[in-house]
């Protein structure tokens, strides 16, 4: 008798994990179709790359090392609870994020969010602001550089010894240069590259980030009930108290925790987007939160003199060098390095979905160009060039200008807050109406839906305006005092939106309209039966 039962399952064929793959992608290129837009760019991301992204973008290193000087200045040791605060706030947003990214997973989420929820008109303006915001936040990130690495090694200060007016700025701009010209190399070469040293990044940085928590917790020297209470005394001549005080210091938490939406971005890249984006939103936000709380907390908690100076001049990178000694240290400080390569990697990436999908609908100058996907990398390689030349050209100005330059990294945030309320705004008129509709057996909020989104509006409005508000310190910090610095956030803000959208209103507005290349192939209906 034969023992032989006849040839297996074909792992090629529709009941095979590669036939279940390909009928996969099938349904997510459909939805895609739906939107109208046929797939051009190739799906090769997985569940840790979309987590990576959204995680990468907000870089709890290196936004917690950037501005957690910012923080014990005007807010003391007490700030602290600006990151449950900001957390909780955010956490709302992502929440109608996570809705949105569920019905809708398509490339340069916040445009085609705030277009499909408030119309043609919402969604150019927000994807217009995002856009700006986004080339601003790249140049800003990379100059982070310049605050990590020659305090590894004085031989990373190629400009002076550090010592001149502008030493330091102009080290900064060649350093920072110098990363995003290799961040635009490899979001050129493909998604698939970017994802790569992103996820490798990430890894390392969620490693070091743990270890720097247990680093940091095995030198405790004071408990939470010290640190959590303590002020420094600030606020004594401010009209609301301490409590003006707090939301100054609250801006170093809220410039960090932003970007999530990156993992919705790729969403034209991922596999099966609409279950895997809303899981990557959330479980970037919650590790964020988590991880950069305990590094804050933990560091407050083991530095040695908690009064040091330092903590509000030099930051964390004093507290990690002065806790643990240079040699470990310096260790983590070049973890911070990578945390900030694989930032920038994740902010241009998200750049150039968004002019991608912009140029795509007709929607910006030479949308053509814009729009042309390499048939090599498969990728927008032109986006990937602008973003990159403009992000250079925004550093140049902090060479002589660091002032003028530290407003306009300001601005670029509430830039991102309020094209997140461009979204979360539309989507609240929406469900009042009735309208709103959550894709059929994924993320949903059901009943808890018109609370958390009139919470994220809320929210959204109220830390745009605490952002802007024409705070000496924050926007006229050093020398002369001027009012167009002051006033900054309103002026520059009131500029890009104003004059973008009057560009939009009287030339581009009659162009609008998915170009022929990039629409999707409607098939012929059948022709009807004859009688």
């Amino acid at each position: 008798m034969s023992t032989d039962a006849g040839p297996g399952p074909d792992p090629t064929g529709p009941t095979g994990p590669a036939g279940a793959a390909r009928t996969q992608s099938q349904h997510d290129d459909d939805a895609l179709g739906e939107l109208g837009y046929k797939p051009e760019l190739r799906r090769t991301l997985g569940n840790f790359h979309t987590f990576a992204a959204g995680i990468s973008y907000i870089s709890i290193l290196t936004g917690t090392f950037q501005l957690f000087y910012f923080g014990v200045a005007f807010g003391g040791p007490a700030y602290w609870w600006s990151w449950p605060m900001v957390f909780v706030g955010q956490l709302m947003v992502a929440l109608c994020f996570c809705e949105l990214a569920a019905r809708f997973p398509v490339a340069g989420s916040i445009y085609n969010w705030a277009k499909k929820m408030g119309g043609p008109h919402v969604g150019w303006l927000g994807g217009w602001m995002m856009m700006t915001a986004t080339m601003v936040t790249l140049s800003a990130v990379a100059l982070a550089y310049q605050i990590t690495l020659p305090q590894i090694d004085d031989w990373f200060q190629f400009v002076g010894d550090g010592s001149g007016e502008n030493d330091a700025a102009a080290n900064a701009v060649l350093l920072g240069s110098v990363l995003i010209l290799f961040s635009t190399a490899i979001n050129a070469f493909g998604v698939k590259l970017m994802a790569r040293i992103n996820s490798s990044g990430v890894f390392i940085e969620l490693i070091a980030a743990v270890a720097l928590i247990i680093f940091l917790a095995a030198h405790i020297t004071r408990g939470p009930s010290t640190v959590l209470t303590d002020t420094y005394g600030l606020g004594g001549d401010r009209t609301l108290g301490y409590f003006g005080a707090f939301l100054t210091a609250s801006l170093a938490s809220a410039y960090v925790m932003y970007g999530f939406d990156t993992a919705s971005s790729l969403g034209e890249e991922s596999h099966d987007p609409s279950r895997n984006a809303p899981r990557a939103i959330l479980r970037a936000l919650v590790a964020s939160f988590i991880i950069g709380g305990l590094i804050l907390l933990f560091a407050l908690m083991a530095v040695k003199d908690l009064a040091a100076e330092e903590l509000s001049t030099v930051g964390l990178q004093f507290v990690v060098l002065d806790t643990l000694g240079s040699t470990i240290g310096e260790i983590f400080l070049w973890c911070v390095v990578v945390a900030i390569s694989v930032c920038v990697l994740a902010v241009q990436a998200a750049g150039i979905r968004l002019m991608f999908a912009m140029a795509r609908d007709n929607n910006l100058p030479a949308g053509s160009v814009l729009a042309k996907v390499s048939p090599r990398f498969k990728t927008p390689v032109v986006p990937s060039v602008v973003i990159g030349v403009i992000g250079v050209v925004i550093l140049v100005i902090n060479i002589n200008q660091p002032q003028i330059f530290s407003v306009i990294t300001s601005i670029a945030v509430i830039m991102i807050y309020l094209a997140y309320l461009m979204v979360t705004l539309p989507m609240l008129v929406q469900r009042l109406r009735g309208k709103w509709q959550p894709a059929e057996g994924k993320f949903s909020l059901g009943r808890w839906g018109l609370p958390v989104n009139i919470a994220a509006v809320l929210w959204g409005a109220a830390m745009s305006l605490n952002l802007a508000w024409p705070r000496a310190e924050v926007y006229n910090a050093t020398g002369a005092q001027h009012w167009y610095l002051r006033w900054g956030a309103f002026v520059f803000i009131g500029v890009v939106a104003v004059g973008g959208f009057a560009y939009y209103w009287f030339v581009q507005r009659h162009r609008t309209g998915v170009l022929e290349e990039h629409r999707a192939v409607v098939t012929d209906e059948p022709p009807a039966a004859s009688r």
